[in-house]
């Protein structure tokens, strides 16, 4: 090992593990760049910009219902009697003033006319000829969303460093962002490495695997907001390795996908620490995936992840995932954990946080979770029947059919 480089040994905790990728991200203190894209190319991107409401939204006293606008003061009681002036539809406005004992037909959307400020619903209203008599007492403001009341004028609707998702597309535009600055995504190189290992277009030997975590990382770096950046299979030899990973360090973030572990053949740490790397850690109390390693080498990030498929896959969902999305210019996103109960008893290693596949299901009204049936951290078969992952921590005893559990939706 090269003087300066770090030698941490510790096992960190899970907690410990993401609090130290958190930590290191915020000190490096990385400002992506900023581009301008089309709305329409802007989802998935990562604001540059604070957003303001362009004007007031809604930007009149807008109805909530089909029924008639109406004066509240004249329909504060049963039985009013109104005269109906005429209609107004949504996309349209009534130019005069609603005079006190008069009212018009409103429709869901529409403005409400001057001098009105309350709609009685079409359900408690019925017409006697050109007057209408009101079925319930109306108060002010009654089925109307008041001007302004989502959003005044020059309020921030949207913050620099919001992801941006369907919703926030639909916001964009009602405010009139046909274009939109963002933060340039990460590129991320994915290194896979053995001698096993062949492309997926290769049939492969009987002793030989295809590559499926390369395509499997890529897609979880896609969906954290980056551009994943295939770089080849690394052999099981330092020369070739080495120029791999010195490719792969070009990128803004590398992930390397086995040779972490203390096999004879595992040179991944040795080569990173020849290049000066400092390592923050080496290995966490996880259940797939202890064997991984996080650092920074020549101004990069990078992650060492287990070379098992399922290790690799909940490794770079756990760690890999949140610090692609800082690297995008977002905020460092914590895994969710909802609960749900346990249909059949699990027991687990205590000392390691534990994620297993599961699917989750509903029984009257409560949510069930149950371990799909897998054969470790090698079987993607076990993961694409799941729809999230049991986590059992490291201080819980096995826990039992009918307690209650965390479970992490699947992501990636």
């Amino acid at each position: 090992m090269k003087p300066g480089a770090s030698s941490v040994t510790t096992m960190l905790s899970f907690e410990q593990a993401l609090s130290e990728v958190e930590a290191r991200l915020a000190a490096a203190g990385m400002a992506p760049a900023v581009e301008v894209v089309p709305l329409a190319q802007a989802c998935g991107r990562t604001l540059a910009e604070d957003v303001p409401a362009d004007r007031d939204y809604p930007p009149f006293n807008r109805s909530t219902r089909d029924g008639f606008a109406v004066r509240s003061e004249d329909a504060n009681h049963a039985d009013a009697l109104l005269k109906l002036d005429g209609e107004v539809r949504a996309g349209e406005y009534f130019e005069s003033e609603i005079a006190p004992g008069h009212c018009t037909a409103i429709m869901t959307g529409a403005p409400l006319p001057a001098g009105t400020d309350a709609v009685v619903m079409i359900e408690h209203a019925r017409t006697e000829g050109n007057k209408v008599r009101t079925g319930r007492p109306v108060a002010s403001f009654e089925n109307v969303v008041r001007r302004g009341s989502e959003a005044p004028a020059g309020k921030r609707i949207l913050p620099a460093g919001k992801t941006i998702r369907a919703g926030e597309v639909g916001l964009l535009a009602s405010v009139g962002k046909a274009n939109v600055a963002v933060h340039a995504r990460p590129r991320v190189a994915i290194l896979p490495t053995g001698d096993e290992v062949v492309p997926i277009s290769s049939t492969p030997e009987w002793y030989q695997v295809r590559n499926s975590n390369s395509a499997m990382l890529a897609s979880v770096v896609e969906s954290a907001g980056g551009i994943p950046c295939e770089i080849g299979i690394a052999p099981d030899r330092k020369e070739a390795l080495q120029g791999l990973i010195e490719k792969g360090l070009e990128a803004d973030m590398l992930l390397l996908s086995g040779g972490v572990s203390m096999g004879k053949y595992d040179f991944v740490e040795d080569i990173l620490s020849d290049l000066g790397a400092e390592f923050y850690f080496r290995s966490v109390a996880i259940r797939p995936g202890k064997p991984l390693v996080f650092g920074r080498v020549k101004g990069k990030f990078f992650f060492g992840l287990p070379g098992n498929p399922v290790s690799g896959f909940v490794t770079c969902n756990l760690f890999a995932r949140p610090a692609i999305a800082v690297l995008a210019g977002g905020r460092f996103p914590h895994p969710s954990f909802l609960r749900a109960r346990l249909a059949k008893p699990v027991h687990h290693k205590t000392g390691l946080t534990t994620f297993m596949p599961a699917q989750i299901e509903t029984r009257n009204a409560e949510p069930w979770v149950s371990l799909v049936g897998w054969q470790g951290s090698g079987d993607l078969v076990g993961v694409a029947e799941a729809s999230a992952f049991l986590v059992v921590h490291p201080e819980q005893p096995s826990p039992d059919e009918g307690d209650w559990v965390d479970v992490m939706p699947m992501a990636g």
